[in-house]
């Protein structure tokens, strides 16, 4: 992936980044991943008093498809049902959020919805009536003194923005304690659970460890964290766990919840064009934010997405980004690339994990159509499958989890993961 020098420098701004975290404490809860999903799921819960730990294997946050995400902050509009719902809820509540906390990384600059084509265009005046957010139309003669190359009629979201999308999550990052740290293993005690994996500290080059992985940058060195099983008493534990590991996942089975990858791509590019507003039609355009334009991001559903862009990730967005405004002085600056996760009916994950190695040992005829009580595993939940909406589902997700989790508050079962587990079950028995 392309590396943000801006990300880079809010990595090294990070204090808890070079400060030694405390191999014996015992934290509240714990959060894998750091993209979007989880800085907002331990920001949530540090805010509701807990005592967090962030971890990823990257040493620093959005290193995947969150950092390569176009990172609107915008409504959606359709002819409503409960997606549409959903996104609109999180898209008020996400809006609010970012404005309040970290204000410098979220630009208002509104965002334009422009149809396709004319036919597209027919179908505005259909969706008109299920945009529940403001909203204005804009003639094909505003479009144009804005700059937009565009003959129909499209919807002005003035609330919406778009964010910088790694700076923001690093931000996020800077309030919360992290480890550089790549899980291997999760064992529970009965009580708490307890990472195994080996972990990396930016120490130079004097620890060097020729028995861990060296996954990193060569001024981050391996240093193995052992657990109390080899004897030694380093560890790091937690009481919840919260899984953010985005579209990978080796811990557990969770195969019931269908996350899957996308591709994605996004470019950066310096222009002098005058663009106060931010678009979407097949792609996404932002506005020019100090002398930067972002195109992207694109989405690539084939497992070998380079062989399908053939060494150009941009192209695409480029020609059509061309055929909306005038491109003529663009010049690239950072190409982002990055694997996001989604769900398999496009709403987010955040609950509770069920243990399926348990379902399928006591309750076998679940996969036969029975639908038994769900045994989960202690403490243990998820916040993944954002999806392209990455940036405005997160905030929401990420407050109902920490309800969940702290208050016990039932989580809505529009995002809760048991929606897809008997589904599931029964398709693999056929």
């Amino acid at each position: 992936m392309g590396v943000c020098t801006s990300a880079q420098r809010v990595q090294n701004d990070n204090p808890y980044f070079f400060r030694e975290i405390n191999m014996k404490q015992v934290y509240d809860t714990i959060v894998i991943g750091a993209g979007i999903a989880g800085c907002c799921a331990a920001f949530a819960l540090q805010q509701k008093g807990q005592k967090v730990l962030l971890v990823d294997r990257s040493g620093m946050a959005a290193t995947g498809g969150s950092g390569a995400a176009g990172a609107f902050v915008s409504p959606k509009i359709g002819k409503g049902g409960p997606l549409q719902q959903l996104t609109n809820e999180a898209f008020v509540y996400a809006k609010d959020f970012y404005k309040e906390y970290f204000p410098d990384y979220f630009h208002q600059t509104g965002v334009i919805r422009i149809p396709k084509d004319a036919e597209d265009a027919k179908k505005f005046f259909v969706y008109e009536q299920y945009n529940d957010t403001n909203y204005t139309w804009l003639t094909p003669t505003q479009l144009q003194a804005l700059g937009i190359k565009e003959e129909h009629s499209s919807f002005l979201f003035a609330e919406a923005g778009v964010c910088d999308a790694p700076e923001l999550c690093n931000a996020i990052l800077q309030q919360i304690p992290f480890k550089q740290f790549d899980v291997q293993e999760l064992m529970y005690d009965g009580q708490h659970w307890i990472l195994q994996a080996c972990s990396h500290a930016l120490r130079g080059n004097a620890y060097q460890n020729s028995n861990c992985k060296d996954s990193v940058a060569p001024q981050n060195v391996s240093v193995c964290i052992p657990t109390q099983e080899s004897g030694n008493e380093g560890y790091i534990k937690a009481k919840y766990i919260v899984l953010s590991t985005g579209y990978e996942n080796t811990l557990f089975d969770m195969r019931y919840m269908g996350v899957r990858g996308t591709w994605g791509s996004r470019g950066d590019y310096y222009s002098n064009l005058k663009l106060d507003v931010s678009m979407h039609k097949s792609i996404s355009v932002s506005a020019n934010i100090e002398g930067i334009i972002k195109l992207g991001a694109t989405h690539v559903k084939a497992k070998e997405p380079c062989m399908v862009c053939d060494g150009r990730p941009l192209k695409s967005l480029e020609e059509k980004a061309a055929q909306m405004v005038d491109t003529s002085d663009f010049r690239l600056k950072e190409t982002f690339c990055g694997m996001r996760s989604g769900s398999k009916d496009y709403f987010p994950l955040a609950g509770r994990v069920i243990d399926v190695p348990y379902m399928a040992e006591h309750h076998p005829n679940v996969f036969r159509g029975a639908k038994p009580a769900l045994k989960y595993l202690e403490h243990m939940y998820v916040l993944n499958g954002l999806g392209g909406r990455g940036f405005v589902f997160a905030p929401l997700m990420a407050q109902w989890l920490a309800e969940l989790i702290v208050d016990g508050k039932e989580m809505d079962k529009r995002v809760d993961p048991d929606r897809l587990f008997l589904k599931w079950a029964r398709k693999m028995n056929n």
